[in-house]
């Protein structure tokens, strides 16, 4: 079934390779075009690569993800989402680690799944990536919104409290005129007399990572010293909060540590609590990130197992006492807010340390954005470099030395969808494309083993076969934690992926070499809609048996539902294996005339 030619093993002798789905970068061949491959300007050192994790990491778990996952899922036992989802995160940080160490490239996953696994998964590793990066981008986007909204209603209060009711007067009527502008289309904003109004974009959201893409375009140096300013912001706030609001716990508030499930999965009891660890893995990205700067690093075998396992360290900690003390101050159920944090702060009572922890959850949260959109551009880099995405993608601007077109792009569409989208919708999209990136890189790095013994990276994983398998696991858990929904989007996703890849990728591949003989551009373009119908009919069908029962069961009772899903798929398929059918015999009948000399090539 699918594009004609495809191979599954190693081609013959004398055959084409161009089709072979599983043909890889070889690890030599990746180490020397690190080496010659100079367009990205290597400037950072390990300060900087640990700075740039931590920039990513210390955000969105402490800032935004806290309150919406015990107030959904975990309560009080937050923390031990947190510790599951740090424990997984750290054997995948040992194998990440191994492979920034032995392949300095950009693109992270992408490129280490190249290496080991072969072209088809390096291509379903990218574009999980591109999706992780850009929904995390998203998720952050929104709760920077959520903590300027906070800010600015505690800048009114400072004002009104010190004598400035006229400028307080003033700023509250532009608040209230803007309202509708200040979250996630459709949500219920509340206005100061205790009315509501309904939001029709995030335009905070929009302005914040305009900011963050035009730095990005400037140049990688000037971006470095931006994070490092704020992550040493944040850090300080962080430790602040902690401090002065756990004075300001009540031990109550802790009790049931862990609430009794309400009879749903993942609404509490361990189920939640699994649930909740598989949405907050989402925080963990930071070290993700680090591994895609690995050809802006200036020492990578040395410097990147110090950035990616050092800032996974600091920042499993400060999660931990955060949630902590943010259940401790506050009772869970009221923490479901886009600025949990500040919420816990204005309840501890804390004047104006309040104000100054949404400062740093501003400047937190920032970093966040600025690290994942740097990660997907990179990413989208990579998979250019190497023909699976059209050459405009890795364009690099003359002066900054960076992928500017990718960076205003990527940033247009996340800009779209930060107005758009609520935190938990894309928190929850982001996680399971971090844990899949996790089970291949966990996987990759048992098949790099026993594929090159003889490779001696600066770093190597200890126990690998412990780690790398309990990272596998672990990720996989946390993936089958997640709700349904996430599932379906991942896999629409992914259906759209695969057309992409079998309609562009295979063919322009820099791994391939010569065509499929008597292929025409009618030939092509008929196998990628049978491809599509396929693919796209199929998933059609699999939602449908999915969420037949609660749908369509009134009308389709009994097996009925399972049964249309089975024959639409069934119709999908059938249809696909017809159209390629007709390309590769048209393909054959056309090379056989070129052969015999009766169609010039």
């Amino acid at each position: 079934m699918g594009i004609s030619a495809i191979r599954i093993l190693e081609p013959e002798h004398g055959a084409s390779p161009r089709m072979n789905l599983f043909r890889r970068k070889e690890v030599a061949d990746l180490q020397r075009e690190a080496a010659s491959d100079l367009r990205l300007h290597r400037a950072l050192g390990p300060l900087n690569l640990t700075m740039l994790g931590i920039g990513a990491i210390v955000g969105t778990g402490i800032f935004v993800l806290t309150g919406t996952v015990a107030a959904q899922n975990a309560g009080p036992a937050v923390v031990l989402s947190f510790v599951l989802a740090g424990l997984a995160s750290i054997f995948a940080a040992l194998c990440y680690s191994e492979f920034a160490s032995l392949v300095p490239m950009a693109g992270s996953a992408y490129t280490y799944g190249y290496a080991t696994l072969g072209e088809f998964f390096a291509w379903i590793i990218g574009w999980d990536l591109i999706l992780e990066y850009a929904v995390g981008a998203v998720t952050v986007a929104v709760g920077w919104s959520g903590y300027l909204v906070s800010f600015l209603k505690s800048v009114v209060e400072l004002l009104d409290r010190f004598g400035a009711s006229g400028l307080a007067a003033t700023l509250t009527q532009a608040g209230v005129a803007l309202a509708p502008f200040s979250a996630a289309h459709g949500v219920q904003v509340a206005l100061p007399d205790g009315t509501a109004v309904t939001a029709l974009f995030n335009l905070p959201a929009v302005m914040i990572v305009a900011i963050v893409t035009f730095l990005l375009v400037v140049g990688i140096k000037e971006s470095a010293r931006f994070n490092n300013v704020i992550v040493i912001v944040k850090l300080a706030v962080v430790l602040l909060f902690i401090i002065v609001a756990a004075k300001a716990i009540q031990t109550a508030n802790w009790h049931p540590f862990i609430p009794p499930n309400t009879g749903q999965a993942g609404h509490f009891g361990i189920s939640g609590v699994l649930m909740g660890a598989g949405v907050v893995f989402f925080a963990y990205i930071g070290f993700d990130a680090v591994s895609t700067a690995a050809q802006e690093a200036k020492n990578p075998q040395r410097d990147m197992p110090i950035g990616i396992i050092g800032s996974l360290l600091i920042c499993t900690l400060l999660y931990i006492l955060v949630s902590g003390v943010a259940t401790g101050v506050v009772p869970y159920g009221e923490l479901d807010v886009p600025d949990p944090i500040a919420k816990a702060a204005d309840r501890a009572q804390i004047g104006w340390m309040a104000v100054l922890i949404k400062v740093g959850a501003l400047a937190g949260l920032s970093s966040v954005i600025l690290v994942l959109l740097y990660g997907q551009s990179r990413v989208f880099f990579a998979m250019s470099r190497d023909g699976l995405l059209p050459p405009f993608v890795n364009l690099v601007h003359p002066r900054y030395q960076t992928p500017w077109l990718t960076s205003i792009v990527t940033g247009i569409g996340v800009a779209f969808f930060g107005a758009l989208f609520s935190v938990r919708e894309a928190g929850s999209l982001c996680s399971i494309g971090t844990l899949l990136a996790f089970v291949i890189v966990s996987v990759g790095i048992m098949i790099l083993r026993v594929r090159h013994p003889e490779l001696r990276p600066r770093f190597r994983t200890p126990w690998v076969w412990v780690v790398a398998p309990c990272g596998a696991i672990s990720a996989l858990v946390l993936m089958f934690s997640l709700p349904w929904p996430t599932w379906e989007r991942l896999i629409v996703w992914f259906a759209i992926g695969m057309v992409v890849f079998f309609a562009y990728g295979v063919y322009h591949s820099k791994l391939g070499s010569g065509g499929i003989p008597g292929e025409t551009s009618w030939s092509r373009a008929l196998k990628v809609v049978g491809l599509s119908w396929m693919i796209l009919g199929s998933l059609a069908a699999i939602i449908w048996i999915a969420r037949y029962r609660e749908a369509s069961a009134a009308v389709l009772p009994g097996a009925s539902g399972w049964l249309v899903g089975i024959l639409g798929m069934a119709v999908s398929v059938s249809i696909g294996i017809v159209l390629n059918l007709l390309a590769q015999v048209s393909d054959h009948l056309r090379a056989r005339r070129e052969h015999a000399g009766g169609v010039s090539p």
